[in-house]
């Protein structure tokens, strides 16, 4: 029946749902954002919002439940609680998926409520006059906000003139970045159900701090209630912060989602056997013959090979064991799931990176998820569309990416922590976010590659939590370009800018590394300073020194950043370890194990410059 019914009088499901997506976007903010309010007068705010549009009486409605659907008329209403004063329409409609209920149960459920419905469960009845439009329209808003927007717990939180700035934006950005796929499935999930587990551990602090009332005073009932209060508002206070966190668009891009990969390696085959998969859309005598002479048969072999052949890349990494490899041969392959690689292997195009293209369409999440020990990519572009995360993730593990380029959607390459990542020789560009993103507690040596046309170049993240690693970062010969913010951003907290100015034992030594790298040092002190970072890179031969004065600016405000992160680290760990009574060896190496080397990269037309800091 409520099927019927709401298809016969325009408001269908998929209709309402559609109107409700567009009336909202452009009705709640322009109203809201008139007057901003307290939390605690938000329903009166709305009280006065809807006894400016919404009809009295006169209209009619489905209640909606999740166990029946009922046609009702209404006679009045009472804006203060929201609520609309409702008799049952004649003739009788309803349809309920329990046959037991009857006409005698509804009248009985709405003596209980007093014939009184919240609004949130009515849905307006089409009327062909237009009369009830705005009706219609203002109780699609109200349900929209208290089923998306409004908490349980807001009125409880900071009650300043600032409700819609703090809360209502954020969480209405977040409503429609995950309508339109901006947001990784896995965070959504993740969001969902921090909320239900706050919505839970809010009602049973509800709960307890009710029965708090009820009981006589200094009773041991009463202390122990108290102290599982007090557990509750402090997990409360921390599922807040976090579903905070996912709701700011810009911590959220900062901070990002650490995903934990649920990818199972396979290993070795029980026979031991390797297996080389070749992938071809058509496979023509030349082609073969010039695979043999090239990658099947280069060597003299032991043990016969087994070759297996696709046409489908996605089906040859899926097919891999441990030791296997890939090889992709010139082609536009066409994808729509994601490469997840668990074992090592070795996935190569066989030509160069812009004959073997494997492009990823259809909504979807990481392009190439990694979590192998030691795998190695050569010679492929990738390109990605309609991303919601980055193209490439090394979970952990190794991975060496050499000659490939990256034509990216949203971010580029994520180094998780305890990952490792080698990027050589490669190009990557057009990545929403940042094209390289650093966490803590990993491995990242870029040699020889462009990155260019991202919003930023490199972002390294927060390390200086003391759950935190250093990352250890090479960067060599790299040109970063054209990039809209900053070539390379480092994450850290605000409170570290003020530790940082009463930094008064420094040692002398990154004094120096301090002084050499300022405006102030000439092109021969830049050179000195890059001959020491240089030390542990080895063999390179500097450029002529006209040269290196450009390049070397960028170089070394990085080092000077990094060099005094990492010794407020180590300050603020000797500092913890002092209170314990425990006294570190070398106050030095902690400022010196971020970097192997910094070294002559180039950065030009970075839209904000080539080195920034992002507080938080």
């Amino acid at each position: 029946m409520a099927e019927g019914l709401l298809t016969g009088v325009g408001l269908g499901p998929e209709a309402m749902a559609s109107e409700r997506t567009v009336s909202v976007a452009e009705e709640v903010p322009a109203s809201l954002e008139k007057a901003d309010c307290k939390a605690s007068e938000v329903r009166e705010f709305t009280a006065e919002f809807l006894e400016k549009v919404l009809e009295p009486s006169g209209w009619r409605a489905i209640w909606h439940t999740n166990v029946f659907e009922v046609l009702v008329e209404i006679t009045d209403v009472d804006f203060s609680a929201l609520k609309a004063v409702v008799r049952l329409a004649e003739p009788y409609v309803c349809e309920s998926e329990v046959n037991t209920f009857t006409l005698e149960c509804v009248k009985e459920l709405l003596d209980l409520k007093e014939c009184r419905l919240p609004l949130q469960e009515l849905w307006v009845v089409f009327d062909d006059s237009g009369v009830f439009d705005q009706t219609a329209l203002a109780i699609e808003h109200v349900r929209f906000f208290y089923q998306h927007i409004w908490r349980s717990w807001d009125e409880e939180e900071e009650d300043e003139y600032d409700y819609f700035v703090r809360c209502v934006e954020p969480r209405l950005r977040l409503h429609y970045d995950i309508l339109e796929d901006r947001v990784p499935s896995g965070l959504i999930t993740d969001y969902h159900n921090l909320l239900s587990q706050c919505e839970e551990s809010y009602r049973k602090f509800l709960n307890l701090r009710s029965s708090l009332s009820n009981c006589n005073s200094d009773s041991e009932q009463e202390n122990i209630s108290m102290v599982e209060g007090l557990k509750l508002y402090s997990e409360i206070e921390q599922l807040k912060q976090k579903l905070k966190l996912i709701e700011n668009p810009l911590l959220r891009y900062v901070f990002g989602y650490q995903k934990n990969s649920n990818i199972q390696a396979k290993g070795a085959r029980p026979n031991g056997q390797k297996v080389t998969h070749v992938v071809s859309s058509t496979m023509m005598t030349g082609l073969l013959r010039s695979l043999l002479r090239d990658k099947l048969c280069e060597g003299p072999w032991k043990d016969e090979m087994e070759i297996q052949f696709h046409s489908d890349p996605l089906a040859a990494i899926n097919a891999c064991y441990e030791g296997d490899t890939v090889i992709i041969c010139p082609g536009h392959y066409v994808v729509h799931g994601t490469f997840s690689i668990a074992d090592s292997i070795e996935l190569e195009g066989y030509g160069l990176p812009d004959d073997i293209v494997i492009e990823k369409r259809g909504k979807g999440d990481t392009f190439v998820d990694c979590t192998g020990v030691d795998i190695k990519i050569s010679c492929i572009k990738f390109v990605q569309h309609d991303a919601v995360e980055g193209i490439l993730i090394i979970h952990h593990g190794k991975t060496t990416l050499e000659n490939c380029v990256l034509q990216c959607e949203t971010t580029g390459v994520t180094v998780r922590t305890s990952a490792e990542f080698l990027m050589k020789n490669s190009d990557l560009y057009g990545a929403k976010g940042a094209g390289i993103e650093i966490y803590p507690g990993s491995k990242c040596s870029l040699i020889d590659n462009g990155i260019h046309h991202c919003k930023e170049g490199i972002l390294i993240k927060d390390f200086l939590d003391e759950h935190y690693d250093i990352p250890r970062i090479s960067m060599v010969n790299n040109i970063i370009h054209n990039n809209e913010g900053y070539g390379v951003v480092l994450v850290k907290p605000t409170i570290f800018s003020d530790l940082q100015e009463n930094i008064q034992d420094e040692t002398e030594e990154n004094k120096a590394l301090k002084l050499q790298a300022s405006g102030e040092a000439d092109a021969t002190e830049r050179v000195d300073l890059e001959e020491l970072i240089e030390c542990a890179a080895g063999k390179m031969e500097l450029p002529a020194r006209a040269d290196l004065s450009e390049q070397a600016q960028g170089n070394c405000e990085i080092v000077n950043e990094l060099v005094a992160a990492s010794t407020q680290k180590g300050q603020m760990k000797k500092k913890r370890l002092s209170d314990l009574g425990i006294t570190q060896a070398d106050d030095n190496l902690m400022s010196q194990e971020m970097f192997v080397a910094i070294v002559g990269n180039q950065f030009k037309w970075n839209g904000k410059g080539s080195f920034g800091t992002f507080l938080f």
